[in-house]
Formats: C-alpha cells, sequence, structure tokens
C-alpha cells in the first residue's frame, strides 16, 4: 500500500462509543447514573458533603472500566493510526478503552478515571494500576485525594487544547454523541469552515446540523466501514 497522506484526522468520541463496551453513562432524561442522583456523587458539592460516597461510586465505576473491552470501533481507530494516518482521539469518556486498543494520541476531556488526583494541586496525578481511592490516601501536599474526572460544575481543563486540535483538523470524525453535552457539543465550531465532518451515531440524522455528514450507524459498524475505506484507498475519504 502507498504511504498514507498526512491529513490529520480529529475524532471526538462520546458515551455511545463506551456504552458499546458494556459501561452504563449518563443519560440526561432521568438525571440518574448507575441509580445514583448527579447530585450525589459528581459534582464538587458532593464531594464537600460526602466524600466517603463519592469514592465508592468511582472505586465501582473504575472496576467496570477495568473488566471492559475495547470494542471494534476502539480497535478499527488503533488500526489506522498503526498504518500510518495522524489520528488524535479527543473523548468525552473517563475510561482508558482508546489506549487499550492502541490508539497512542488521546486527549480525556473529562478527565481519567483510572487516575487520582490531588484534590488541593490539580497537577498531581496518580496512576491506579489496582484498587481505588480510600480516606486518608493523600497527595504528596498532605491533602486527601479525590478521581482524576471533571464533576459537574467544574471548569473543563482540557477544553483549550481540544479546540485548538480540532482547528488542525482536515477531517472530523464524531463517533456516539449527541452533541448535547456541553462544552464537547460547541467543539465542532473550532473546526476550519472547510473541514469534513462526519457523525456515526444511531440517532446521527435526528440530531447532526445540516452540514455535518450522518451516519445512522452503532460506532461499532460505522466507525470498522469508514476505517476500511480509508485503509483501501490509502488516504481520508470524506462524503461528496
Amino acid at each position: 500500500m502507498s504511504q498514507p497522506d498526512s491529513r490529520r484526522l480529529v475524532v471526538l468520541t462520546g458515551a455511545g462509543i463506551s456504552a458499546e463496551s458494556g459501561l452504563k453513562t449518563f443519560r440526561d432524561g432521568d438525571g440518574l447514573w448507575e441509580n445514583h442522583r448527579i447530585e450525589d456523587v459528581a459534582t464538587p458539592e458532593a464531594w464537600a458533603r460526602d466524600p466517603e460516597r463519592v469514592l465508592r461510586f468511582y472505586d465501582e465505576r473504575r472496576e467496570q472500566v477495568r473488566r471492559a473491552r475495547p470494542n471494534p470501533a476502539h480497535q478499527a481507530l488503533a488500526r489506522l493510526e498503526r498504518a500510518g494516518f495522524a489520528v488524535r482521539i479527543i473523548t468525552q469518556n473517563i475510561d482508558d478503552l482508546h489506549e487499550r486498543a492502541g490508539s497512542s494520541d488521546v486527549l480525556h476531556l473529562h478527565g481519567e478515571i483510572l487516575k487520582a488526583r490531588s484534590s488541593v494541586d490539580p497537577r498531581l496525578l496518580y496512576p491506579l494500576a489496582r484498587g481505588g481511592i480510600r480516606p486518608g490516601d493523600l497527595c504528596d501536599k498532605g491533602s486527601q485525594l479525590r478521581p482524576h474526572v471533571v464533576w459537574f460544575g467544574e471548569a473543563v481543563p482540557a477544553y483549550g487544547p481540544a479546540c485548538d486540535s480540532v482547528a488542525e483538523a482536515d477531517l472530523l470524525l464524531v463517533v456516539g454523541t449527541s452533541l448535547t453535552v456541553m462544552p464537547a457539543a460547541m467543539l465542532l465550531d473550532a473546526a476550519p469552515v472547510e473541514c469534513p465532518c462526519l457523525l456515526v451515531d444511531p440517532r446521527a440524522s435526528e440530531v447532526s446540523p445540516r452540514w455535518v455528514t450522518a451516519f445512522d450507524e452503532l460506532a461499532s459498524r460505522g466507525v470498522p466501514r469508514l476505517v476500511e475505506q480509508w485503509l483501501a484507498a490509502g488516504r481520508l475519504l470524506a462524503p461528496s
């Protein structure tokens, strides 16, 4: 096969791609996540009120992530990178399924559940190869460790770098998201005017703007199909 072109593919992935690996995700409809009220487990107020409850909740989610496996959509994106294509993934998900599939350039908008961080200095991060976070687990500055995730009501520090990446895209692929979660949904506005945008999601034609090419498919079907087309052509092809 000829050398693939050097144009950059930027991929924005949402909850749908992880759901196909068996990870239940927050849905705006009922305000519940794994039968817990979001306000009780995923806000700064919840942490201040009952940190042990928050730690238990994320310990359970962490074990679910460890048991989950990358699905064909994760694997297809990693295969495209291995073939020499420039692939940058921006994910709203806090799991490590992209990395385990083999993708090396992954930006996590909302943090990473397999890391702990200081509750006083967000720069202090600690990998969690096993186990979870217990009350009394302290960072190097002596404060309680917390999950390295962005809670509702908190700023999204990675949003600026994500916008910069989208601004450099030659092709933007959005996977498994309804384009309603802010501020991630605004990332599309950062894409160059001439950059084609594709959306793969079972409800793509319902939620996508008119200038986005919609594929009403599950991530595990639609993404491998597109990747196979690009691999066969040796270049990124945008639907005309």
